[in-house]
């Protein structure tokens, strides 16, 4: 009868989902990288001391606005004349950020020049093949790839490579990919008619790579303008974590009723044995 009525035991669980975010950080390491650039303290650093040291604080954060991508994998490639893959997508993120502080200037004159299409073709084509590869699954990652991101940090125009920005920016937007743009460099000088700085012709084209692909573009010419343009896409960029609960029920009804098998067996027994009646 207890076997008949199912006894149960209950236990409720949470689950915490993350819908993270992939993005490969582009960095440029040709030679005009080597040139100085302000900071607030009045000091100056070169552009590739200030893009490592704020492309860092974007992945580990710095406790005040820039969070930090916990939840996210990210993947970096550098490019010159040639693009290259310093770590593929990966939760590991304090091995990436040993590799960022190990960049240097690419100053070989065989390897120098700038090829960003090529560097844009490459992060697309690994992100579009996200699901395919092998990443890091040190840190649990429960759910969905949210949003795929190329944040593309350069201080010139494309001279090099196969594949033309607005070519690589179509594979990207074909691919679901989202470019964000940053041009690093001096100022040009203000427009007359609305006192805004004007665009050179190679600005143009990756405001409108960032356009096309649902991103944004910004310039940056010393550390702080720099640094805002990292908090911006912080902000617009954010994983979704969300929880679930759910019960996991465990079935106790086999105990009485193997008790009550038991009994019938050993009544079965003595009856034919021990406690068996003559007629």
């Amino acid at each position: 009868v207890i076997a008949l009525a199912r006894p149960q035991a209950g236990s409720t669980k949470t689950m915490q989902v993350t819908e993270g975010i992939a993005i490969q950080m582009l960095v440029d390491v040709s030679s005009s990288m080597d040139m100085s650039m302000d900071l607030p303290d009045g000091g100056r650093k070169t552009r590739m001391e200030v893009a490592k040291e704020l492309v860092e604080l974007f992945i580990g954060g710095d406790g005040e606005k820039l969070t930090g991508r916990t939840g996210d994998l990210i993947g970096l490639i550098t490019f010159a004349r040639y693009p290259d893959t310093r770590s593929p997508l990966t939760f590991g993120h304090p091995a990436l950020v040993e590799l960022v502080r190990g960049l240097t200037i690419q100053d070989r004159p065989n390897e120098d020049g700038t090829a960003y299409g090529d560097a844009l073709a490459l992060a697309a084509a690994r992100l579009k093949h996200l699901d395919e590869m092998e990443t890091d699954q040190s840190v649990s990652f429960v759910g969905d790839v949210a949003s795929r991101v190329i944040i593309l940090l350069t201080d010139g125009e494309n001279n090099s490579g196969n594949h033309l920005p607005l070519e690589a920016a179509g594979l990207a937007k074909k691919w679901d990919c989202r470019i964000y743009c940053i041009s690093l460099g001096d100022p040009l000088p203000a427009s007359p008619t609305t006192g805004i700085s004007q665009l050179s012709s190679s600005e143009r084209i990756l405001e409108h790579i960032s356009n096309e692909t649902g991103g944004i573009f910004r310039k940056a010419f010393d550390y702080e303008s720099l640094r805002s343009v990292y908090e911006e896409i912080d902000q617009l960029e954010q994983s979704e974590i969300s929880n679930r609960a759910y019960t996991q029920v465990s079935e106790w009804f086999w105990l009485p009723a193997l008790a009550g098998l038991f009994g019938l067996t050993l009544a079965l027994v003595l009856e034919a044995t021990w406690l068996r009646t003559a007629p």
